[in-house]
């Protein structure tokens, strides 16, 4: 059994190893150059953490927290925050010139390089700033009338909520939602419950590719053929999918898509992108006004005013890290981080898994409830006591903690936290 003084003394090298990163962005490229020498399948190498630690090297995260939340915000690699800083600075010697002039330019390769990802034209991409700033140009955008009906679920992100219930204030729409089952097992039903509670009043659909509370992945593509009979436009809320498991636009054949690129792609802080179909793009408003003459210009939706092209451009280093360790290897060490805690903590007849874990229902984040214990208070023991951090989910149909490492997290993290939890589940945590 691990004792936390131990586990963390035993994380030194590791941490080493990580600050050396951050002084020496080049190693995230010798990490790569090897990873690409290796010719391992994805599957194979799930499990390899001889393989997996050479990519944890590339982070600069502290060693001493366990951070099991990476689907609120993700560390970027240090090649990234390199590239970032370097852009920065080259801005401020002269950023009427520098940045307007030099580096703003050069965001039109990263919308191409970020389209490239996604399997979309670069003039159906927009640089945003965040998931929400992308569905949010969609939700404020669209045109609607007193009494026209929206459809969402409860299990949605609060602040695209939040967003049609000003909508509702401000314009007199209405906002019907419905529950989803937990865990949701079958595609066809969460199909049928869209179905049923589309009304002759229904103008536009609200979906989350991944639901932010438990990690279920949604059948968008399903979703999105339903809304095109019924002459419905859909919104996907992908605020958690790009960059965490493989798929292009043609796995979804949506019309509009909004992310946020500082989740599992590990870009900066403060990126996102917004797809909008192109023959669709004159019938969204920006939040910002253009001139009338981009109206049927993805860039309209880029009319934010003065902001820095750092960030952006340091896109395209998070896009090339991502390409280097390959999506589907990624992928499958992101399953296989998930179920080694929650195959061996499910089997306690006290656990509740919140999440499916059924193949294509779900990949790094899954939530789960032990019987008996506040999820509130559980997390802020794990936090206190071992410095282990993840999310307490309080919803009206359901509790637990939201757990979602990344690739840097090691199987000793992986395994503390497991292991600290069948303490818990046994003693609780008075």
């Amino acid at each position: 059994m691990l004792d936390r003084r131990k586990f963390i003394q035993g994380l030194g090298a590791t941490a080493f190893a990580s600050a050396t990163a951050l002084l020496n962005p080049d190693r995230a490229r010798a990490v790569l150059q090897t990873v690409a020498a290796h010719r391992g399948q994805a599957r194979d190498l799930a499990a390899d953490e001889d393989f997996w630690r050479r990519i944890q090297q590339a982070f600069t995260v502290d060693r001493s927290i366990i951070n099991l939340n990476n689907g609120g915000v993700s560390p970027a690699p240090a090649i990234v925050q390199q590239a970032m800083k370097q852009h920065l600075d080259y801005s401020h010697k002269a950023p009427a010139y520098t940045m307007w002039r030099v580096l703003e330019p050069q965001q039109e390769s990263v919308r191409s390089s970020l389209a490239r990802c996604f399997d979309c034209s670069p003039e159906e991409l927009a640089l945003t700033r965040n998931a929400s700033e992308s569905m949010q140009i969609l939700q404020n955008g669209i045109d609607l009338q007193p009494g026209d009906e929206v459809l969402a679920t409860t299990h949605d992100y609060p602040r695209m909520l939040n967003t049609w219930k000003q909508r509702e204030r401000r314009d007199g729409i209405v906002l019907r939602q419905f529950s989803l089952p937990i865990p949701a097992e079958d595609p066809q039903l969460i199909v049928d419950l869209y179905e049923q509670h589309i009304s002759p009043r229904t103008r536009a659909i609200l979906i989350s590719h991944v639901v932010y509370l438990t990690g279920q992945i949604m059948p968008v593509r399903a979703v999105c053929a339903l809304g095109r009979r019924k002459g419905i436009p859909v919104f996907v809320d992908g605020a958690h999918s790009l960059g965490h498991f493989t798929f292009t636009l043609a796995d979804l054949d949506c019309e509009f898509f909004g992310s946020s690129l500082h989740k599992w792609l590990t870009a900066p802080h403060g990126t996102g992108m917004l797809y909008v179909r192109k023959e669709r793009i004159g019938d969204i408003w920006p939040l910002q006004a253009a001139e009338e003459s981009k109206d049927e210009d993805i860039r309209k939706f880029e009319e934010i005013g003065t902001h820095p092209a750092a960030n952006t451009l340091a896109i395209a280093e998070a896009i090339s890290f991502y390409r280097g360790i390959g999506p589907e290897r990624k992928e499958e060490r992101l399953r296989f981080l998930r179920n080694r805690w929650a195959e061996r903590l499910k089997v306690s007849d006290r656990v509740r898994l919140h999440t499916s874990l059924k193949p294509g229902r779900s990949c790094a984040i899954a939530t789960m409830q032990v019987e008996g214990i506040p999820s509130g208070a559980l997390a802020k023991h794990l936090w206190k006591e071992h410095k282990i951090l993840v999310v307490a989910i309080k919803h009206d149909d359901f509790e637990g903690i939201r757990v979602a490492p990344n690739v840097y997290t090691s199987l000793d993290e992986i395994d503390y936290f497991s292991e600290t939890m069948e303490r818990i589940i046994r003693n609780g945590i008075d």
